[in-house]
């Protein structure tokens, strides 16, 4: 029986995280994927790049250091193929590929810069299918630091995507307008509106921290009256209570509220009573794209 361990480096705009996964080949079965770690360092790029359009010397050392140490703990697992990709802070960071190129020499770690329509195509590789049944009509929605991928999965099958630059650290920082937000609804109305019925299909740290806190059973979704209450109840609470009474992290208790307000808009303008939240996102798609290049290097070798 074959066990290998994969890593994926992602790199946001509100933090950066390595997954390390093993994924074992059980003869005549499906193979099983399983998280073994996960660290995650809030570096917030996007406070750099989206107010100064660049990536501070302060924020590149940090980002440095991590690289290293997610190298290190990449050797210390034997890990047997990894990826590092970065969206949308360092995309539109004016020194992006300087930066990319500096840690690459630093640190041995390449750095693949990938646009919003790559990053939904490689989170829609993961275990989504399993969600996302044939006679289901699905919103996927995925709320970063930087921007917001939204997908249309109908009939089992991808229909449309599309990238907004829409997410929470840029909320934050006053640098959305609301034709954006007029953007995002007219584009979510004008597809979703020939569906009876749909779901949202939400991704992100922040609905993964909201669902932890609901209690509910896993694999249950959310409802949209839930996540309501739940969006009047952190706006009452100063950023100081929601790291004490709520128990977050700093880096959480800022961006949860504008993350909130996205689900709940895609929610509202889609007709969607509830979401569900299978905390997926980029680091599963980039180990699970790692492993079928595997099985296809593998075909080849036989054919």
């Amino acid at each position: 029986m074959n066990i290998d361990k994969y890593a994926a480096v992602d790199i946001g705009s509100n933090a950066i995280r390595l997954l390390i996964a093993s994924i074992t080949e059980p003869p005549g079965r499906e193979p099983i994927f399983k998280k073994i770690s996960l660290v995650r360092v809030p570096i917030r790029l996007g406070a750099d790049v989206f107010v100064n359009g660049k990536i501070s010397e302060e924020n590149y050392l940090r980002m440095q250091d991590a690289m290293k140490a997610f190298s290190l703990l990449m050797k210390t697992h034997n890990i047997v193929s990894f990826r590092a990709c970065a969206t949308s802070a360092m995309r539109e960071a004016s020194n992006g590929m300087e930066i990319a190129e500096k840690i690459r020499k630093k640190t041995g770690i390449h750095i693949s810069i990938i646009d919003g329509e790559e990053e939904a195509g490689i989170i829609a590789s993961t275990d989504l299918r399993y969600l996302i049944q044939d006679n289901k009509v699905f919103l996927y929605v995925d709320v970063g630091g930087g921007s917001t991928e939204f997908t249309i999965f109908a009939s089992g099958h991808t229909i449309t995507s599309r990238s907004f630059k829409l997410g929470t650290v840029r909320l934050i920082n006053n640098m959305v307008d609301d034709s954006m937000w007029e953007d995002v609804k007219q584009w979510i109305q004008r597809n979703t509106e020939q569906y009876d019925s749909i779901s949202v299909i939400g991704s992100g740290g922040n609905i993964n921290s909201i669902y932890k806190a609901s209690g509910i059973k896993i694999g249950k979704p959310l409802s949209y009256f839930y996540l309501t209450a739940y969006y009047k109840k952190i706006q009452r609470l100063s950023y100081e209570e929601r790291i004490v009474e709520l128990n977050m992290n700093p880096d959480r208790a800022d961006v949860v509220m504008p993350a909130t307000r996205i689900y709940l808009s895609a929610m509202k303008w889609s007709k969607a009573k509830d979401i569900h939240v299978p905390k997926i996102g980029l680091s599963d798609g980039i180990i699970k794209s790692l492993y079928n290049e595997k099985l296809a290097e593998k075909l080849e070798i036989r054919l």
